[in-house]
């Protein structure tokens, strides 16, 4: 699976696990230089409290395109470490 947006990859894997219709990236496999952390955070009944990057791409900020799990609540424990994307983030096969 590849994460792309404007024609550039964000991130890719053949490792992605789906938890509600979302794909979960292992944290390795992100491009770190797209990534700058939001501050913002939410709270999940289940998953516990999602932290948020922001998306940077040729100049364009996307507000809060990316979030992750740092302590997942035990029902969630495979959300660890992996970071999942949204509009308008394209993940693609």
């Amino acid at each position: 699976m590849k994460a792309t947006y404007d024609g550039v990859v964000i991130a890719e894997s053949n490792e992605t696990i789906v938890v509600e219709g979302n794909y979960y990236f292992p944290v390795d496999s992100v491009k770190k230089e797209f990534l700058r952390e939001s501050g913002m955070r939410t709270l999940c009944p289940w998953k516990g409290e999602a932290s948020y990057y922001n998306i940077e791409v040729h100049g364009k900020l996307l507000k809060n395109a990316a979030w992750y799990y740092p302590d997942p609540g035990w029902l969630a424990k495979k959300v660890k470490d992996r970071v999942a994307f949204d509009d308008p983030i394209e993940v693609v096969e």
